[in-house]
């Protein structure tokens, strides 16, 4: 009978996460197309701040030229199911980031990618960003591991998975990206059994619909 219950309720996980998600004083909605002018405001705002380690960094990148084309394609990886971009917003509405989920570290998992505004860092937005998707990601159907990657050197960014229960399981010689990496790549990992295993289950965001 349990492992009939169990079956039956992996069938009823989605295949796809919500498109908005609220979580520990964040509001995760997806992007689109229409978000491009708010989200290169903000990129602008932080470009110093981002250009380290972000490849797409820079002043033309950031342009809401450059903005409006890179979130077409978040639209249509939504629906190929290969990747899942949010905008960070505050309960105001107020933009202070964005972050995502994507199929690209092979099957039965995701990685977390997430970044936030200058003038919002160092309030456990990353933090909360992470674990909200780490709780969606485990919530879609067939996820039993997720990921989180960063530069060896981007200590800001590697604060934030160990705090969510990821263990640091290797390290990643690479092509630096970006002006502030070393080529190092830290992979953090947490399997589902881990995080099922947590306690309290105060990770879990609420879909909006």
């Amino acid at each position: 009978m349990r492992r009939r219950a169990r079956r039956s309720a992996l069938g009823r996980r989605p295949l796809i996460p919500p498109e908005q998600v609220e979580h520990d004083g964040v509001v995760l909605r997806r992007l689109s197309a229409d978000d491009a002018d708010e989200v290169s405001r903000a990129a602008t705002e932080s470009l110093e701040h981002l250009r380290p380690w972000m490849p797409w960094a820079t002043p033309e990148g950031t342009s809401p030229a450059a903005q409006r084309e890179r979130l077409l394609g978040p639209a249509t990886m939504w629906s190929s199911g290969s990747g899942y971009e949010y905008g960070v917003f505050l309960p105001d509405g107020t933009l202070v980031g964005g972050c995502g989920l994507h199929r690209r570290i092979g099957p039965s998992a995701l990685e977390i990618g997430y970044w936030v505004h200058v003038g919002h860092v160092r309030r456990g937005i990353a933090t909360a960003c992470a674990g909200a998707l780490t709780a969606v990601g485990f919530g879609l159907r067939g996820i039993e591991r997720m990921e989180i990657h960063c530069d060896e050197a981007n200590v800001a960014s590697a604060s934030v998975p160990p705090k969510l229960g990821y263990r640091l399981t290797g390290r990643l010689e690479h092509e630096p990206e970006a002006p502030g990496e070393v080529g190092c790549r830290l992979i953090w990992v947490q399997y589902r059994r881990e995080w099922e295993a947590r306690a309290p289950r105060a990770t879990t965001p609420s879909p909006v619909d």
